[in-house]
């Protein structure tokens, strides 16, 4: 401001001087002339700078400001300091705000921003995808005309946010989500959208393991409680063979019971064990060799059983586990296999050009009553059985393909069923190549 006056006083001095300067040498009326047409000269000097301002500021909000001379330099200088100001600022308001977006969009959960008249004024991609909208088209539209749910108005409409709501979604594929509105900003809200489908089923899994579980020891306890109370009371008329009778139905009880709860602990362990097993070195050979002994066992020569080994000689994994998963192949072959009937244990190697990245299979082969077609997407689901009868019958927990396909998983592995119901079934336990080694370094082989 300063300079601005300065430049003006220092101007209206210069024509005051050249003015008198004029008059004393050629006349008063000359000073006065040459005086007045500076003047004017003046005036036009300082109307085109104004011009140029005024077009300047008439122009786009991104055009450069224009240069001065003169005092009016020094205003040009100023407006250009000042835009560069704005511009940083903008500049860094929008860094800002592309940050938030990113951010935003980065959530796991869905965002919606919605005005005072529950218009959308922003969302997040999750939230276009839980809710079935659009980004583009979508925006400033009610919300409620887009997703026309009573239970999702009512909650809107009740201002009562302390509790979520949650919402099964006809726009997303019948999606269960959890819904949250926190208001901000005056008389604005934050929809906040997860996908809570996982966590109900995970819930109702966790409800039917518990009622399985249940189930599952219910019988054995019966059975073993009444034969305690009829030995309690009939003890001193029931012959010593009765009493072995009974206790040996006792005794069969007590050791499924003992099972169950021995695959519930496996199950547990390989399910809170981490995604991948331990990588060490196993010897395939006393591994497949323990596994045919105790299959022979539970035949109890009912069955013809063989064993052949053709692929590599050790797995990178976990001994137990890997004994646990092919041991309950072999065991549910044995379960589904009449008497007299043939079971085939084969380790070989996969040929690449068959499929995955070739690796090795165990596969166990028999030639029991088989699967029906529809029963195979679900045979590793805890307690799922295609015979429930037989099944207990013959001992079986209901757990020991499940266990098969977690063991399996932590190996990066996979388990192929092909069945035929009356001709026998065959269960192949895949291990990726990344798994097995055939030569490991001295001393660091562990036999099973």
């Amino acid at each position: 401001m300063k300079t601005l006056w300065f430049g003006a006083f220092f101007s209206a001095l210069l024509l005051t001087m050249v003015g008198t300067g004029v008059g004393l040498a050629l006349g008063t009326a000359w000073g006065l002339g040459v005086a007045l047409v500076l003047t004017v000269l003046l005036g036009l000097h300082h109307l085109q700078q104004l011009h140029k301002l005024m077009g300047w500021l008439k122009g786009p909000l991104d055009a450069p400001v224009p240069e001065g001379s003169g005092i009016w330099d020094k205003v040009f200088i100023g407006l250009h300091r000042r835009v560069r100001t704005r511009n940083e600022q903008q500049r860094a308001l929008n860094l800002a705000l592309e940050r938030f977006r990113r951010a935003a969009e980065a959530l796991p959960d869905g965002v919606v921003i919605l005005s005072p008249h529950r218009q959308i004024e922003g969302m997040n991609s999750k939230a276009a995808l839980f809710l079935g909208l659009n980004q583009r088209t979508d925006m400033g539209q009610t919300i409620t005309n887009l997703l026309r749910q009573p239970d999702f108005s009512a909650y809107l409409d009740t201002g009562a946010f302390d509790d979520p709501l949650v919402l099964r979604n006809t726009r997303a594929d019948g999606a269960s989500l959890q819904i949250q509105v926190v208001p901000y900003a005056g008389e604005r809200q934050l929809l906040l959208v997860r996908d809570v489908t996982k966590l109900e089923r995970l819930e109702t899994m966790r409800s039917d393991f518990v009622a399985n579980v249940s189930h599952e020891l219910k019988t054995p306890l019966t059975v073993v409680a009444g034969f305690i109370e009829t030995l309690q009371d009939l003890h001193g008329s029931l012959s010593p063979d009765q009493v072995e009778h009974y206790l040996s139905l006792a005794h069969d009880q007590s050791i499924r019971m003992q099972h169950l709860i021995s695959d519930l602990l496996t199950l547990s362990a390989l399910e809170t064990g981490g995604s991948n097993a331990e990588v060490e070195p196993v010897a395939v050979a006393p591994l497949l060799e323990a596994v045919q002994a105790d299959t022979l066992a539970l035949s109890g020569g009912r069955h013809r059983i063989t064993l052949e080994m053709d692929g590599p000689s050790h797995i990178l994994g976990a001994t137990t586990e890997l004994r646990s998963a092919f041991g309950n192949l072999a065991s549910n072959a044995v379960r589904y296999t009449p008497e007299g009937g043939s079971i085939a244990l084969r380790w070989q190697k996969v040929d690449g050009a068959a499929g995955g990245d070739g690796g090795a299979a165990f596969v166990v082969a028999d030639t029991g009553i088989g699967i029906p077609p529809q029963h195979i997407p679900r045979l590793t689901e805890r307690f799922y059985r295609v015979d429930r009868g037989r099944s207990r019958e013959s001992g079986g927990t209901g757990l020991g393909l499940a266990i098969v396909k977690h063991v399996l998983t932590r190996h990066q592995g996979w388990l192929e069923v092909e069945s035929e119901p009356g001709k026998g079934s065959r269960f192949t336990a895949r291990i990726p190549a990344a798994r097995l080694v055939s030569a490991p370094a001295p001393g660091t082989a562990r036999a099973a």
